[in-house]
């Protein structure tokens, strides 16, 4: 069965939670899908390129997603339903324009428009954890949440209803739990794909005159408010007196399960899920918690829920009822909701003996662990034109002897931060931040700054928000050099398409985006290099370094992984010959070149050759001192 049959069968379908996201917003009928690519959201968009190849969609990767929405909210305008979907970062990005949609609405065309945000709790792949839940009140819009696969699926196409019926965007949270764990689901039938666009041309819209639109958005709010108190998605399970009721909403209601089950306390605790985050289901809250004196707030990250209920609470409180949860300490005020963190609240609280598995047991399940699982540290692929890149920066830097500053970015090049890489980057912060950064370093110079200023930046970066900090420094004089990692490939999140690449979001040829033509126009001094070549790259940083002015090296070679799977083969054939090896007195390849291929064997101490995870690039033959690296080109 198909992920996008129109009339599935009753067996069910084993999806991801961002598979049962974009099924939703199929048998919703979304027509206009947009997005930028950023775990843990990225397989949104993915799966629903997929399905626009086939049904009457449009699905793009847009340049960043901000403009994402505004694609989006264009096709709302014109009566279609749409979708955009980011991570927690790309949030911020896209909030300049969605306070002013949530003043505007969405016309009366007809059309609808979600934003799923997926959250990344623990950081797993991101610089922060931070928790979008606040946005919604931020950005006056309603706030769902989902707390199971299937739940995920239903609770999308009712927000798309939800969307149309009140003209307003509507913020579907994900998180990353949810979004990369699969299980069965139910789907039901898909949607219609047959709404014609068309804008009325006679009606102006715009947030201006703001204290106006302001008021209707609070009282279009308080609708929606009602609307929640009755929602399927808000449920109370358990007791009808119990001890006590954890609150939760999202990955809080398995977690708070699983603990009830291994506490067995299901009939002495109930579970209060709360699935309309905001705004908040005051009533239907107020109901279900008079059942008890006592509260555990079961959530991750931020006391959002926690926040909300003590809010309805100073308005309308509740004699002798103690509330525990993230500002009691019972709950962490960071990282990810697990059952652990449940069960060793409710033990405090109710006094229940837990005792985890033993040491023994423990220290057993961990060397076990060490065994069978490899670790590969955060490190560039074999072959990865990014190890080159930086191993040449690191020496031409070195070499210059001026203590140059390196700014970075977001992406494969970012693992340079790690322990695996070369640790070269200074400062590292958001989407185009380094080049931000770099122009203003690049302004220091009356202020006694003499390093030189180096960014480093891969390119869908660049497009997603490099060149208005890259105008900057052209604009304002910024003595700064800039280098593009040209890889042509937004590799980090899966290879989807940006529009360096000359293909879009379902595979098709579209117009390419020339990175030094555009760098040329802009009138910087542009280089373009080829990283393999270690010699002429530490060459080139070196001749720019003395320069001044915006300067721009494209570092151009193609990720590893698209050459590879074009390609299907080794452009060398590498061998180490052991005998001219020095082994750990030099062990240059393995503990600064640090390629995954290439390993100190423990009884030699010489370097070896994984060759089944080589990919022939030929850069250690070029790294080795003592030339015991050898390679044969392949014809």
């Amino acid at each position: 069965m198909s992920l996008f049959d129109k009339k599935p069968e009753d067996t069910g379908r084993f999806v991801m939670g961002n598979e049962a996201i974009a099924r939703g917003a199929l048998e919703a009928g979304v027509q206009f899908v947009a997005g930028y690519p950023g775990t843990p959201s990225s397989e949104i968009i993915q799966t629903l390129s997929e399905a626009a190849k086939t049904m009457n969609i449009h699905a793009e990767w847009s340049t960043n997603e901000k403009v994402a929405c505004e694609g989006a909210a264009a096709a709302a305008f014109a009566g279609l339903r749409s979708l955009s979907a980011m991570k927690n970062a790309g949030m911020s990005v896209a909030l300049d324009f969605l306070t002013h949609l949530s003043y505007t609405g969405l016309g009366d065309r007809g059309g609808a428009m979600l934003v799923v945000v997926c959250d990344d709790p623990n950081a797993h792949s991101s610089g922060d954890e931070t928790d979008s839940r606040w946005l919604a009140p931020f950005a006056s819009a309603p706030l769902v949440e989902a707390s199971t696969i299937q739940e995920a699926k239903d609770l999308t196409r009712w927000a798309l209803d939800l969307s149309e019926e009140f003209k307003c965007f509507v913020m579907v949270r994900g998180y990353t739990r949810l979004s990369h764990a699969s299980s069965t689901i139910r789907m039901d039938e898909l949607g219609e794909f047959n709404r014609q666009a068309r804008s009325d041309s006679s009606v102006a819209i715009n947030p201006y005159l703001g204290l106006t639109h302001h008021a209707a958005v609070l009282e279009k709010l308080e609708k929606i408010r009602e609307r929640f108190e009755h929602s399927p998605f808000n449920v109370y399970e358990g007791p009808k007196k119990p001890e006590l009721i954890i609150v939760c909403g999202g990955s809080g209601k398995p977690c708070a399960g699983e603990a009830l089950e291994s506490l067995k306390l299901r009939d002495r605790v109930g579970l209060l899920k709360i699935g309309t985050l905001w705004p908040f289901p005051r009533n239907f809250v107020k109901k279900h918690i008079g059942r008890t004196q006592a509260l555990l707030l079961a959530e991750e990250v931020d006391p959002f829920l926690e926040h909300q209920l003590k809010d309805m609470l100073a308005d309308n409180p509740v004699e002798n009822l103690r509330i525990f949860g993230k500002r009691s300490g019972h709950i962490p005020g960071f990282g990810e909701m697990t059952p652990d963190r449940v069960i060793k609240a409710l033990s405090a609280l109710l006094k229940v003996p837990y005792s985890r598995r033993s040491r023994a047991y423990q220290k057993k399940l961990s060397q076990i662990s060490s065994d069978l699982i490899i670790s590969r540290g955060l490190t560039w692929c074999p072959g990865c034109p990014h190890r080159a890149s930086f191993w040449a920066l690191e020496r031409a830097v070195k070499t210059d002897g001026r203590d140059g500053y390196v700014t970075g970015d977001i992406g494969c090049s970012t693992l340079d931060v790690f322990p695996e890489g070369k640790e070269r980057m200074n400062l590292l912060h958001a989407m185009g931040s380094g080049t931000g950064l770099a122009s203003g370093f690049g302004q220091l110079g009356p202020f006694g700054y003499t390093q030189p200023v180096i960014n480093v930046c891969g390119d869908s970066t660049f497009f997603h928000a490099a060149i208005p900090a890259l105008i900057n420094g052209v604009y304002n004089q910024s003595n700064m050099m800039l280098v593009l990692l040209d890889n042509s490939a937004t590799a980090m999140t899966g290879f989807q398409a940006h529009p360096g690449t000359g293909f879009n979001a379902l595979g098709r040829p579209t117009e390419k985006i020339d990175i030094e033509k555009l760098c040329v126009a802009l009138g910087c001094q542009t280089t373009v290099w080829d990283p393999f070549d270690i010699k002429g790259t530490v060459a080139t940083i070196r001749n720019l370094l003395k320069k001044e002015g915006v300067r721009v090296l494209i570092l151009r070679r193609n990720c590893e992984i698209v050459r590879m799977k074009k390609e299907k083969n080794k452009p060398f054939v590498v061998v180490v010959e052991e005998e001219r090896c020095k082994g750990e007195e030099c062990a240059v390849c393995t503990s600064q070149f640090r390629c995954p291929a290439l390993f100190q064997d423990v009884k030699t101490g010489k370097t070896k050759l994984k060759e089944d995870i080589c990919s022939g690039c030929g850069v250690c033959i070029q790294i080795c001192p003592f030339k015991s690296i050898k390679g044969e080109k392949r014809a």
